[in-house]
């Protein structure tokens, strides 16, 4: 039983370091985490300021927004992307891995 269990806990890491490094799974999630954040960035809101006595003070709150929205906010967002896929790619792998043992302790 103990050869099954490290076989199992080697296949899982064999299947985590193929999720973590192979070019195909790499550019797949990679496209994934792109068109996520391109759906979250086209749900962006966009805000008008009203009632603002200066609004030389309210051109100024819409272009750092715009900025934000437009140069910060795609590449932290493609990040957070990627990285949630491959914790939830990880994590079906770790669940795949459970289920294994506990078919084998039966």
């Amino acid at each position: 039983m103990k050869q099954r269990f490290a076989e199992a806990l080697r296949q899982y890491r064999k299947d985590l370091f193929r999720v973590e490094h192979d070019p195909k799974e790499l550019a797949q999630m990679t496209d994934e985490a792109l068109r996520v954040a391109r759906e979250a960035l086209d749900n962006s809101y966009r805000y008008h300021v009203h009632k603002v006595p200066d609004p030389e003070r309210a051109e100024m709150i819409n272009l750092i927004n715009n900025y934000v929205i437009e140069a910060i906010l795609p590449p932290v967002l493609e990040k957070v992307c990627r990285r949630q896929l491959l914790a939830e790619r990880k994590l079906e792998l770790l669940v795949h891995l459970l289920e294994e043992a506990l078919d084998r302790i039966e």
